[in-house]
């Protein structure tokens, strides 16, 4: 078995709803079984980006939000869009600077990951940022945001508490505590 063929083959593709942000296809397949099926594929017009700020006294921020889609607040690394074609990393420092007023002199890409591989085509990319500056913070309309400075080591906690649930922001912080020995 060639394990990097792709077993599935797609007979339709429809974009069924669309906006700014993303599309849904509806696609008719062939699966690895070579049965009829469907899939759903969400695409994003973004490639998602996140920073873990990390201050000379090993603090970190996060920025807290209420997420309409779950319903609830949520606390979670800055982060946010990259459109397709830009550097995420200059994304990165827009959404950081954006969300806490911050401005990194040493960045590090820590991964890249996709967020929900059996759903969607998202990419995303994190990173540590050091060096930091602080500034004021400039929200989007759409953003009511809350930052809060703690110790990254709590920060870290929260996420293997489930107090953060975000992927983006649990990916990034448990890579950092790995990186850190924490």
């Amino acid at each position: 078995m060639n394990t990097t063929e792709n077993p599935w083959q797609t007979l339709n593709s429809t974009v069924r709803y669309e906006n700014p942000w993303l599309s849904i296809r509806h696609e008719d397949v062939v699966t690895p079984a070579g049965t009829p099926g469907i899939y759903g594929v969400v695409s994003f017009k973004n490639k998602a980006v996140g920073v873990v700020p990390i201050d000379a006294e090993g603090y970190t921020y996060l920025v807290g939000q209420y997420r309409y889609p779950l319903n609830e607040y949520s606390w979670e690394i800055p982060e946010g869009g990259s459109p397709v074609g830009t550097d995420p990393l200059e994304s990165a420092r827009r959404e950081l600077r954006e969300e806490t007023g911050l401005v990194a002199q040493r960045w590090t890409k820590i991964a890249r990951i996709h967020t929900s591989n059996s759903a969607t085509d998202e990419e995303g990319f994190l990173y540590i940022a050091e060096e930091l500056e602080q500034g004021d913070h400039e929200p989007e309309d759409t953003e009511q945001l809350h930052v809060r400075r703690l110790p990254l080591v709590e920060a870290v906690n929260m996420a293997m508490r489930s107090e953060i649930t975000d992927a983006l922001s649990v990916s990034a912080l448990l890579i950092v505590a790995r990186l850190r020995g924490i």
